[in-house]
């Protein structure tokens, strides 16, 4: 009786014991199963490992890095090409600058065409508007004789529009022998250059007459305007022959501007060699010299240098029907005296100028 009761004990311990150990076991099941689920759901939702994370974005941060540096080397590279081009000079400045997004903008003259009438101003212009770095206004603005009181505003909205490192010039021959002009041009830039282009002040005078006559038929001799009364006296009131007296005008100039800002071309040369006095321009004002043979050929008929290509056009074609046009017959007396009485006038230019022009 007392060993069943022993049994009964010990069966009792050995189920407690087991109903203990059965709920250990679900309860680990459960928690590794919590487990094996986060592990899953970690996977679904990142494919990649943390490392394979980390190279992949290092991967596509290099290929921008690439990127970035490749078109840095091609803008480097453009830089560089531009910079050449313009150092050149070419025709193709004005493209290259416009390439680079600047913007043209409108300046007031840095260079005057200053004088004479009848010199060769208009052919000297012509000439030089081949250079890609100088841009001019077509027609002469008078602005420093005429337009003075317009202001500087006015003044500039004439200027071609131009971009960095070209140059805006201005030509009108009159302010050479205006009084008023020097003091104006140096109140607005006193750095100013100044080019003046003079010929023989006789073959000068003979020219301007001739421009007038053609325009009015009923004009009385050349001999009549040039002396008084038909005497021997030259009249040095009459405009075309008080133009020419060069060296008073010019020491007016120099009251306000030192001769190194100016540059004396020869209307003679500028027919017979173009080249060699163009290239005396490009140099005066800080150009890489472009213009050259290639750009100019002879007519023989005008007797005149005309343009093979030209900025506005790239046939050859030459200066305005005016240029080059015959001169009526002058008494070679007339002529004499008129040498002459320009002689002493000249020999006092030429020092000034510091250049000997051979009119004799």
């Amino acid at each position: 009786m007392e060993l069943r009761k022993g049994s009964w004990k010990v069966l009792i311990l050995v189920c407690a014991l087991t109903i203990y150990l059965w709920m250990l076991f679900i309860d680990h099941s459960h928690m590794l199963a919590d487990i094996s689920q986060k592990i899953v759901l970690q996977k679904t939702r990142s494919p990649v490992s943390a490392k394979d994370s980390s190279h992949q974005d290092s991967a596509q941060s290099r290929i921008e890095e690439g990127r970035t540096n490749s078109n840095m080397r091609k803008m480097q590279l453009a830089l560089s090409r531009n910079s050449n081009n313009t150092l050149r000079g070419s025709t193709s400045k004005y493209q290259t600058l416009k390439q680079q997004g600047l913007t043209p903008s409108r300046q007031l003259p840095t260079a005057l065409i200053i004088g004479v009438k009848k010199g060769g101003t208009r052919a000297l212009l012509e000439f030089l508007r081949l250079h890609p770095a100088i841009r001019a206004a077509g027609s002469e603005v008078h602005f420093f004789d005429h337009h003075y009181v317009k202001g500087f505003r006015w003044y500039k909205r004439r200027m071609p529009p131009t971009l960095v490192g070209q140059i805006t010039m201005e030509k009108t021959p009159s302010y050479f022998v205006t009084s008023e002009v020097p003091r104006r041009v140096k109140h607005m830039n006193p750095g100013m250059k100044l080019i003046v282009v003079v010929r023989d002040p006789v073959t000068r005078a003979i020219s301007d007459y001739t421009q007038v006559k053609s325009k009015r038929r009923k004009m009385p001799r050349f001999e009549d305007l040039a002396f008084l009364n038909g005497s021997r006296i030259v009249d040095t009131t009459w405009v075309p022959l008080k133009i020419g007296v060069y060296v008073r005008h010019l020491e007016r100039w120099l009251q306000y501007f030192p001769l190194s800002q100016f540059l004396f071309v020869s209307g003679e040369r500028l027919i017979a060699d173009p080249v060699m006095e163009i290239t005396r321009v490009q140099d005066f004002l800080g150009l890489k010299r472009v213009i050259c043979e290639k750009h100019f050929y002879f007519n023989a008929t005008k007797g005149f240098p005309c343009l093979l290509k030209s900025e506005d056009r790239a046939t050859p074609h030459c200066l305005g029907k005016n240029k080059g046009r015959s001169h009526p017959y002058i008494d070679p007396m007339a002529v004499q005296r008129l040498r002459d009485f320009y002689r002493p006038f000249n020999q006092r230019f030429y020092q000034l100028a510091g250049m000997d022009f051979g009119w004799y």
